[in-house]
């Protein structure tokens, strides 16, 4: 038996305009089922948006991410979660911090840390933080 574990990101109509972004930043395209393509609701106000969406690069990368379903409340936190990148390969966790900059607000930026020789955080235009690290080498 194998389980994994994917991020899974709640928004109020942002998600597909986040799994888009989140895509071009990883270098994949977002696959997207909306509400109104499930037949999960009938107000067709809510049939763009999103009811199930995920994002996969080709280093398996993926994150998921709904918006929150008709009458639910929605409370999107002050960190109250972090999407964590742990990647070996400097030159592509820079290209995903390129990818996600725009817009964003760098609460670390990406360089040299006390635990890794690349990390750095941000939030992005979504307001969802990214930590993107490459660990230490082991001795």
């Amino acid at each position: 038996m194998t389980i994994t574990t994917i991020p899974h990101v709640n928004f109020d109509g942002q998600a597909a305009a986040a799994l888009a972004f989140w895509g071009a930043a990883l270098g994949t395209e977002p696959v997207v089922v909306t509400y109104g393509q499930s037949g999960a609701v009938a107000d067709p106000a809510w049939a763009d948006r999103v009811v199930w969406g995920q994002v996969t690069s080709a280093s398996g990368v993926r994150v998921m991410a709904f918006d929150v379903w008709p009458g639910q409340p929605y409370d999107q936190g002050t960190n109250s979660a972090y999407v964590y990148l742990l990647g070996t390969d400097e030159d592509e966790i820079r290209a995903v911090w390129a990818g996600l900059q725009e817009g964003a607000e760098v609460r670390q930026p990406l360089g040299a840390s006390a635990w890794s020789p690349l990390a750095g955080q941000l939030r992005d235009r979504f307001g969802v933080v990214w930590a993107l690290d490459v660990p230490a080498q082991q001795a």
